[in-house]
């Protein structure tokens, strides 16, 4: 059986095929610059292929990424027979979704109204979904939230205290991203352990451009840091994050901007980007701290601290922690940003060992041999999850 794995954004879509009887990636790719000129990166492994061919809408990139499948000379299949489903990333499922679903037009349906929830990602994933209904008609579609790995959070997580009518009329509540990569980073950890998942309290902390800290007690998450929509919680490379929420207001009136204007400032223009001046990769401000720049540097202190803070609410909230999980770039990557944050976390019971934190990219428990609370480098792989999903609601 393989599996084909997209993930359409508003320009660009990234795609994986998978071969899920031995969970094999067979190859991985990037369409960029979706309606402007087109860039094809095809990845198999042993071979590269790159080029620059006209994609005006996400249909011709869908169907660009077949004919590299089935061409000769860098493809990996024969026949288009041989894709048995296409699993595709939907980041926003609002409370119709609590798991994977095969897509019906029903589905769709619900996922162009969750678009006023989620209106940069929901629109190009559905673009996505409809594509490749038109050109292969008769493969299975399924959507994998986002959202759905925290469905089952309690409400006390999950409510804001607006009144109550604005959640039942227009479903404003906490509603968390990154839920594949937490799901799987948080099931491998437990395999690391060598302990059951369900008996497990794990905090896993997604660190990349976009940033989200997870609590996840007995396999279900219990709280997490983003909320409505992904600007909610951690600073980020260019997301605010958490603020008073009458700076919105007062930025609009100081700054003579629209409500568009400003929303676009804290999610372009804000997080360690706004703080330091310099950039929103981790790697151009660790350069320009080390150089003296004291604005980078404190926007590192303050995304480790950030972080640092969520965590330790998190252990208050499942009353304890067994592990605590870094991945994704920054968390795969940073050994400096994990040390860091490590330092705040010491009265919990979670000591890092410098020489096993001295790792970038691999699976590896940097914990002090005695540390009560392990803490762990698992590199995500969300594509795997959503084949995994896939597979299993096909073979129902």
């Amino acid at each position: 059986m393989d599996v084909l794995v997209l993930n359409c954004g508003s320009s660009s879509l990234k795609y994986q095929l998978l071969n899920m009887e031995t969970e094999t990636l067979l190859v991985k790719g990037l369409c960029e610059r979706i309606g402007i000129d087109g860039q094809l990166k095809h990845d198999r492994g042993d071979k590269v292929y790159e080029a620059a061919l006209p994609m005006p809408d996400h249909e011709a990139a869908v169907k660009i990424v077949l004919d590299a499948l089935l061409n000769p000379e860098h493809g990996v299949i024969k026949s288009m027979d041989e894709i048995t489903a296409v699993g595709h990333r939907v980041v926003h499922g609002g409370e119709h979704f609590t798991d994977s679903v095969l897509i019906t037009d029903d589905v769709e349906r619900i996922i162009e109204e969750c678009s006023a929830l989620a209106p940069l990602h929901n629109p190009p994933n559905l673009t996505g979904i409809r594509a490749c209904k038109h050109i292969m008609p008769a493969v299975p579609q399924v959507a994998v939230f986002d959202t759905a790995f925290h469905a089952g959070m309690p409400a006390k997580a999950y409510l804001y205290a607006i009144p109550y009518e604005y959640y039942e009329e227009h479903k404003i509540r906490k509603y968390g991203f990154h839920g594949t990569s937490h799901k799987y980073v948080s099931m491998r950890a437990a395999e690391i352990l060598g302990k059951p998942y369900k008996e497990l309290k794990i905090i896993t902390c997604h660190l990349g451009n976009g940033a989200s800290v997870c609590a996840i007690d007995g396999g279900r998450s219990v709280d997490t840091s983003m909320g409505l929509t992904p600007l909610e919680g951690l600073i980020m490379g260019t997301r605010s994050g958490d603020i008073d929420p009458v700076l919105v207001t007062f930025i609009m009136q100081k700054e003579n901007k629209t409500a568009q204007e400003t929303l676009d400032i804290l999610n372009k223009k804000s997080g360690v980007l706004g703080i330091s001046g310099v950039s929103s990769d981790f790697r151009d401000i660790g350069q320009a701290a080390s150089e003296g720049c004291e604005r980078a540097q404190a926007a590192l202190d303050a995304y480790c601290y950030r972080v640092a803070r969520y965590i330790g609410s998190y252990i208050t909230a499942m009353n304890g922690a067994d592990a605590i999980v870094f991945t994704a770039g920054v968390g795969e990557n940073s050994i400096q940003t994990r040390e860091e944050i490590c330092k705040y976390l010491t009265c919990f019971g979670a000591e890092a060992d410098s020489e096993k934190n001295n790792s970038r990219g691999a699976e590896v428990d940097f914990s002090k041999d005695h540390a009560k609370v392990r803490t762990l480098v698992i590199p995500t792989n969300e594509e795997l999850v959503i084949a995994r999903d896939t597979k299993q609601l096909i073979k129902k």
